[in-house]
């Protein structure tokens, strides 16, 4: 049986088509799984006006199938072998006799079961009972009422199709005082198309469909756009540019695709580049062409959803429009380049970045603070410290241009290109565009010093003045995008290698943060934890470390792993890296027993974790068997290594250390020469406790054994 189901609609968002798709290919096979279902196929379709399903080879109805069913504990169901209030309710529940019921052994005691031979429904009736579920468990951004009705969808909903290969299955949306009748009507493309489609049978559908000018399929839709783009370019001598985000919302803004080439004036290109892109890509969802990868052709390419016949007219009118705005471009870009950029920086004193924070040319003075806090830990030359600080001066300037103004997407990039033309330097002009990178998962990240000092500075500034009025992220919400901020700092650091104090920088933001508002609470600590979370959440997803070798060099609840991990985050990413790559190798396993042993036993003990030097520590004279003596040898020899390990941050030697002093550790706990750890005599204990101690200090180096998972 082929089952066809399609909710028809206003015109739904675009982003809604492919969100709706990806949950329905989850949630309709896992329904139809869960009520024994097993079809071939299930086809999920999308375009402005509809979501359909169709699902292929469904069989009429459910298998017949054994069931077993649990019961109350045994106790309770039966008393003296007789049967319990317990037994008769559930045997009448399961319509079967008090003989039926069976008692079987479980983990958890016995337990009475009965076996049941449960006859397979009709398909149809099932689907009856999935279809509004399905239509409900729908999720999107700004789902709304319409009618009277409390029926919550994305658009409002106009007709329902549910077909059982020829036959309409009868389906009711309910919503208030209208009722939604599913029937075999479709509805055909709005001007090709008009009149409703009478749809025969379920497998005709994505035909039937095309006939009507409608194509369902958004893969079909992609390819044939994607197809017509490439002939269009090839024929204007060029390359079309398809940015996945485009091209994606194109998609689903359409249902029957047209590619149709349109012009502009050559003297436009004298814009820059990204100007032009802008006024095309986001504003007119047009598709560029390029000429070589830095240069465009005066010409575009659009995507029409009306007629084939009128695509002369349709370009007519596309290019009137893209005139205008270019014009419109131009004059703001050669109204902005009358003025040098620094010039801007008054008018930054009108603009609100929060009003209990202060005005953007505020927010300009802390980051140029933050910046030089950030310029004097790298330790580098005056160029580049100057270079810095006329950087972060500028680096905001354009938001109060009269480009950036009317295409706010334009923000840095026309700082740069204002910069250049003010004279500044090269390493300036790129800073200002790369300190806004990235601007989010899988972008570029800045290239120049400048850049990444100036665009740390700034995501810790917000970071410390947002967390300091008390508006920490909860859940999903997050306003202020403070996690990507964080992401984007650890990532910058990560990349470029900055070795820079995190720890040091937050306190003294948060310290000139509280001499300007001495009524709110320091944020230090939650700002610390809410780093620390971001550090776990990069390297799980980003970087594939498992999460108990996570926890084990970010500490759990340990202020000093913590306070480390943002003292150096080279260092964490480094020992993170380093232990999954002993776990894999199988390193880690020939040290894991040994090790996390010691920890575990050392715990009884008092020592810190900073002792490395079991001379300090552990009186020999106490020792009461050789293995103890060499135990501390090991120790002696582990010493050097592990120094030069934390000084070069090269683990592997403490690696290789921990390896020598395995068998002497194992000697001390189970060989001939074994110790009882927790003697009577009080020194005694204590002295072998520092051996464990000093051991579990030399693996903290590393990270936290006591944290990790056996393999």
């Amino acid at each position: 049986m082929f089952f066809l189901l399609e909710v028809g609609t206003e015109e739904l968002p675009a982003d809604f088509i492919d969100e709706a798709i990806a949950q329905w290919k989850q949630i309709i096979p896992n329904s139809l799984e869960e009520n024994f279902l097993t079809p071939d196929k299930v086809a999920v379709y999308g375009t402005p006006r509809r979501l359909a399903v169709l699902i292929s080879e469904l069989p009429e109805q459910q298998k017949d199938r054994d069931e077993v069913i649990k019961g109350p504990p045994a106790k309770a169901a039966f008393k003296d072998g007789k049967p319990t209030k317990a037994a008769e309710g559930f045997a009448r529940k399961q319509e079967v006799e008090i003989k039926d019921l069976d008692i079987r052994p479980t983990d958890k005691g016995d337990f009475i079961f009965i076996e049941k031979k449960i006859k397979g429904r009709q398909t149809k009736e099932i689907l009856q009972a999935l279809i509004p579920n399905w239509i409900d468990s729908l999720e999107g951004r700004r789902f709304m009422r319409w009618g009277n009705g409390e029926l919550r969808f994305s658009r409002p909903i106009r007709w329902l199709v549910a077909l059982c290969d020829k036959q309409v299955l009868p389906i009711e949306i309910i919503n208030g005082d209208s009722t939604i009748t599913s029937d075999r009507l479709s509805r055909g493309h709005r001007i090709l198309h008009p009149d409703t489609v009478s749809i025969a049978q379920a497998s005709d559908y994505v035909e039937t469909l095309r006939s009507a000018y409608v194509e369902v399929d958004p893969k079909q839709r992609q390819e044939i756009i994607e197809k017509d783009i490439e002939t269009i370019a090839k024929e204007l001598k060029g390359k079309a540019d398809l940015p996945d985000d485009l091209l994606t919302e194109v998609i689903n803004l359409i249902e029957y695709p047209t590619a149709i080439a349109g012009k502009f004036d050559p003297e436009f290109l004298n814009l820059p580049t990204e100007v032009i892109t802008t006024v095309m890509v986001k504003h007119q969802r047009y598709f560029a062409v390029k000429k070589t990868e830095n240069e465009l052709l005066p010409n575009f390419i659009t995507i029409a959803n009306g007629d084939p016949n009128k695509k002369d007219i349709i370009a007519q009118g596309n290019e009137r429009v893209i005139r205008a705005r270019l014009a419109d471009a131009q004059f703001f870009y050669t109204a902005d380049c009358d003025e040098p950029l620094d010039s801007y920086l008054p008018e930054l004193e009108n603009v609100t970045f929060q009003k209990e924070l202060g005005t953007m040319r505020d927010k300009v003075d802390r980051i140029m603070d933050m910046a030089q806090q950030i310029a004097k830990q790298l330790e580098i030359d005056e160029k580049e410290q100057e270079e810095i600080e006329s950087t972060a001066l500028l680096c905001k300037a354009d938001l109060v241009t009269q480009m950036v103004y009317e295409f706010p997407e334009l923000q840095g990039v026309m700082g740069q290109k204002y910069a250049l033309v003010s004279g500044e330097s090269e390493q300036v002009a790129q800073g200002i565009f790369d300190h806004y990178l990235p601007r989010g998962a899988n972008d570029i990240m800045p290239k120049t010093l400048t850049g990444q000092v100036v665009g740390i500075a700034d995501r810790l500034d917000t970071l410390i003045s947002i967390f300091g009025l008390g508006m920490i992220p909860t859940g999903s919400g997050d306003p202020f995008a403070l996690r990507r901020a964080a992401n984007a700092i650890i990532s910058v650091t990560w990349e470029a290698k900055l070795p820079i104090n995190l720890s040091q920088l937050l306190i003294q933001g948060c310290e000139a943060f509280m001499a300007d508002h001495a009524d709110k609470d320091s944020p230090l600590e939650a700002l610390q934890t809410f780093l620390i979370q971001r550090i776990q959440t990069l390297l799980q997803d980003e970087l594939n470390i498992d999460y108990d070798l996570v926890n084990a060099v970010l500490g759990e609840a340990d202020a000093e792993y913590t306070d480390r991990a943002l003292q150096n985050l080279l260092d964490v990413k480094d020992r993170a890296e380093f232990l999954q790559e002993i776990r894999n190798n199988e390193i880690l396993d020939k040290i894991y027993e040994t090790v996390n042993r010691s920890t575990r036993l050392a715990a009884k003990g008092d020592l810190n974790y900073t002792e490395l030097d079991p001379s300090e520590v552990v009186q020999t004279e106490l020792f009461e068997k050789s293995s103890e003596q060499e135990f501390y040898n090991g120790l002696m020899a582990l010493l050097s290594k592990t120094t030069q390990a934390q000084s070069q941050r090269n683990y592997q030697l403490l690696i290789e250390g921990l390896l020598d002093i395995v068998p002497k550790v194992s000697e001390f706990f189970d060989g001939e020469n074994s110790v009882l750890v927790m003697d009577e005599n009080p020194q005694v204990r204590q002295n072998r406790l520092n051996l464990l101690g000093v051991l579990r200090n030399h693996g903290r180096v590393l990270a936290d054994f006591g944290a990790i998972v056996k393999s």
